[in-house]
């Protein structure tokens, strides 16, 4: 049975795996600050914290990267953090100078959709594409420590959670 996600009341099934916990993070191809492509293996092989938004320019998604933003201040050197949204690199780029975004970094899946593909956050028939809300921390060796699908899009994900399995991945 396929997962789903509530959007807009009503319920959605995602393409991909559910992933877990002690899987091998999944591969994927980026674009990222520069126009540059990036993949998990050009991720610097610390802790790594890939938070999911549909889009940049609403108000959870908003909220929930200026929270991280802030709460990964102070680990800044010992982790790497993504915001990883379908937006294009532009508006992200817009809206990270705009709010003042330091330390969380953009990841634009505009090109081919293989984060959200390979991490199970893509809508499947939604009539355009879209990325369900997630958490995922990943660890040196490139296995999720931390796996949070957020069941509906204009829910907020258990920040404390991801935050406190990204230090323990420290």
């Amino acid at each position: 049975m396929a997962r789903e996600v509530k959007f807009k009341d009503k319920m959605f099934p995602l393409t991909g795996p559910q992933l877990k916990a002690g899987d091998a993070a999944p591969e994927f191809e980026c674009v990222g600050a520069g126009l540059a492509a990036t993949t998990l293996a050009s991720t610097p092989k610390k802790a790594r914290m890939f938070s999911v938004v549909p889009s940049l320019d609403t108000p959870v998604c908003s909220q929930q990267t200026k929270k991280f933003d802030e709460a990964i201040g102070g680990m800044k050197d010992q982790v790497a953090c993504y915001t990883v949204s379908l937006d294009l690199p532009f508006a992200q780029g817009r809206f990270c100078t705009a709010e003042k975004i330091a330390n969380m970094q953009n990841l634009s899946d505009v090109k081919n959709h293989s984060f959200g593909k390979n991490y199970g956050v893509l809508f499947d028939g939604l009539g355009f594409p879209l990325f369900s809300r997630a958490i995922f921390v990943v660890d040196k060796n490139n296995k999720i420590s931390y796996c949070e699908y957020v069941p509906e899009v204009g829910a907020h994900p258990n920040y404390e959670g991801a935050l406190a399995a990204l230090k323990a991945a420290v």
